[in-house]
């Protein structure tokens, strides 16, 4: 289900401060958040967030394409090892 239309995109309050203040002046460093589900403002394109991923942070700059998003589509949580493997035991059982 989604947002009520009526309440707008969820955006993180200290994070659209954050952004404010790299347009105001401050150097462009890596925003690091842990705030995954917030949705990407068009303010935020052309900066650069450190998404956290459960261990470490991702980094992520954000383009056009990426707006109306949510921040933790782009920092996977899990890793693909692989699927089963084809052994010779397995192979000579047939």
């Amino acid at each position: 289900m989604s947002r009520s239309s009526y309440k707008g995109p969820y955006v993180d309050e200290k994070l659209m401060k954050k952004v404010q203040a790299q347009k105001a002046g401050a150097p462009k460093t890596p925003i690091k958040t842990w705030a995954r589900r917030s949705q990407i403002a068009p303010e935020f394109v052309g900066h650069t967030f450190m998404v956290h991923q459960g261990k470490n942070f991702i980094s992520i700059y954000v383009s056009e394409a990426m707006v109306g998003h949510r921040l933790g589509e782009f920092a996977p949580t899990r890793t693909f090892r692989s699927h089963g493997k084809m052994t010779e035991k397995s192979t000579s059982k047939t």
